[in-house]
């Protein structure tokens, strides 16, 4: 019974995966053919290495307070999780994350290395609760550890210059994204999709959606995500700002949960 629930498990994740790279895939192709013939656009190709479960950064290991809302009644079936999500994006820490990545993004790409710094402790300031600060910050470090094994450059080693110190998961993948001269609309894009892809994950592990379901609402938010990154791609410090109340009490309860398979 445990390993078919594994291997079923396996297959959701994998699949949601594919799909989820097939579109990114899709959209790089579609701009390198249609604004650069000369295939420039593909130096955005690493973000789906990035972004995907396989790369080495625990993603899955966190559910951004799903697993405490499900728990609670919040959140049982594809509808209310649909509405859940769809407020992440207008309201909660994902819309938060999305300006600080483009803040960080730009700091990168101007070589501006105080501001870089400062936007990752204000990042960090940010996180809401105990555990979301341990989502975005155990994910930075493992973020910068691996990509500086194959794409360093000189935003990361900035950023490295300060181990120990806590880094926050979006400005981790944003300098990394500058640093290989990739475009903010793109790499901003697909930053977002891939957060909402994990929670969709998550999700479908706790067993709130089927793998049908989990994709269907997928597909319906990528617009509103589409949105959500190109607002913040323009947005300044006076646009930051979350207020999604039952996500940060659910990440704070998630934390005295007594059964728990994630670490958020």
């Amino acid at each position: 019974m445990i390993t078919t629930t594994v291997m079923r498990t396996t297959t959701i994740i994998v699949t949601i995966t594919a799909t989820i790279a097939m579109i990114t895939a899709m959209t790089i192709m579609t701009t390198a053919m249609t604004t650069n013939p000369d295939g420039d656009a593909w130096r955005e190709a690493p973000l789906l290495l990035w972004l995907s479960p396989a790369f080495p950064v625990g993603a899955f290991a966190y559910s951004h307070g799903i697993e405490w809302a499900y728990e609670a009644g919040d959140v049982t079936d594809a509808a209310s999780l649909a509405a859940w999500l769809a407020d992440l994006a207008r309201f909660g820490a994902p819309h938060l994350d999305a300006a600080l990545f483009a803040h960080a993004f730009r700091a990168a790409a101007a070589a501006d290395w105080p501001a870089l710094d400062a936007v990752n402790e204000l990042a960090v300031a940010l996180a809401g609760s105990a555990e979301r600060r341990l989502e975005t910050t155990a994910q930075g470090a493992a973020f910068r550890l691996a990509a500086r094994a194959a794409w360093d450059c000189e935003a990361l080693a900035r950023l490295s210059a300060r181990d120990g110190e806590p880094l926050a998961y979006p400005v981790a993948v944003a300098a990394a994204a500058a640093g290989c001269g990739m475009a903010l609309a793109h790499a901003a894009e697909a930053f977002v999709v891939g957060q909402f892809a994990n929670l969709v994950s998550a999700a479908t592990r706790l067993g709130i959606v089927g793998q049908t379901a989990g994709l269907k609402i997928l597909a319906g938010i990528l617009p509103e995500l589409s949105t959500l990154a190109r607002e913040a791609a323009g947005a300044t410090l006076d646009d930051l700002g979350a207020c999604a109340l039952r996500s940060d009490i659910a990440a704070m309860r998630h934390e005295t949960q007594y059964s728990r398979l994630f670490r958020s």
